[in-house]
């Protein structure tokens, strides 16, 4: 879901920022501060590198399940606590500041990762170090590229606040209220009780997120999206045929569905192109929508195909 958090951080920002007066360079801009800073909460996933640089072995089914399972042991934990963003989240944004409020956001920052080091472990202050750093990367960078700073501070704060509610529909759900004992949700948001229609509905809402990046992207430069999609995009309804060559995918293994299903949507979007016109920005524009198109329809092609098959199994049971 990291594309779907930067996505949805992303479009919301630069739209808002457009409807408040901001040019659309700048109003792009802070969206896409706004979308950096969605990603940051993710860095904890860089523990997982520490399973596989212990794993001893190059066997892929291990390398795959010590992944996880690493990565697995702090995440979605305090990077994705609400608490801990709202505090990081101003430090990040105090730090874009050329005054004394830079060196107040540099001290907040530093007096998060000295507390979690005094009432927690090593693990937990590496991993609040790191989301730190990430996000002071995020916060640098963005000033550079010419955010204001009080632009900065807003795209922070909404970026790191907004991540934890994008998990809430795959994986153990996040500790929204970390470092209280409280779960606001003991489990996650189930879409259905079929494991591969739930795969399905997660899959269309991170789809639904980029599709709104996209548009606002499109509506804030004042250019129509009809014109970029190719036809060949309906190309992707014949991926309805991988419900009877594959197995159906879930939470616990996607890989091959979500592999073939972008596989797909790249095929049905470079096709016939030469390489040359990818320099042009408008092809790569139209590259871009039709493979997402193809993407789009595939899925719904293979939803459609997955319940019908569904369906008539259970009435032959029946």
């Amino acid at each position: 879901m990291m594309v779907g958090h930067a996505a949805l951080a992303f479009a919301i920002a630069a739209w808002v920022s457009h409807r408040y007066g901001f040019a659309s360079e700048r109003a792009l801009l802070v969206g896409a501060a706004a979308g950096a800073f969605a990603i940051v909460p993710d860095v904890d996933m860089g523990y997982a590198l520490v399973g596989l640089a212990t794993a001893g072995t190059v066997d892929p089914s291990v390398l795959q399940e010590t992944f996880w399972d690493a990565g697995l042991t702090v995440h979605r934990g305090m990077t994705h606590s609400l608490v801990v963003a709202s505090v990081a989240g101003v430090g990040f944004g105090l730090l874009a500041y050329r005054d004394s409020r830079r060196l107040a956001g540099l001290a907040l920052l530093t007096g998060t990762v000295v507390a979690t080091g005094a009432f927690l472990g090593v693990l937990e202050t590496g991993v609040m170090a790191l989301f730190v750093l990430a996000g002071a990367v995020v916060a640098v960078g963005a000033r550079r590229a010419g955010v204001e700073p009080r632009s900065v501070l807003a795209a922070a704060l909404f970026g790191v606040l907004s991540h934890p509610f994008g998990d809430l529909f795959t994986g153990t759900t996040p500790g929204l209220l970390y470092p209280f004992d409280v779960r606001l949700l003991p489990t996650r948001v189930t879409l259905s009780a079929d494991p591969t229609l739930h795969l399905l509905g997660a899959f269309a809402l991170e789809l639904a997120t980029i599709w709104l990046a996209v548009g606002v992207y499109l509506a804030v430069r004042d250019q129509p999206m009809r014109a970029h999609v190719h036809r060949r995009a309906v190309l992707g309804a014949g991926y309805a045929a991988a419900v009877l060559a594959l197995p159906p995918p879930t939470l616990s293994v996607s890989y091959h569905f979500v592999f073939s299903v972008l596989a797909v949507g790249v095929i049905c979007g470079s096709a016939d192109l030469p390489a040359p016109d990818l320099r042009c920005s408008r092809t790569r524009r139209t590259v871009l929508l039709t493979s997402l198109t193809a993407v789009t329809v595939a899925l719904v092609a293979y939803a459609a195909a997955y319940a019908t098959v569904t369906h008539t199994a259970v009435g032959q049971t029946i």
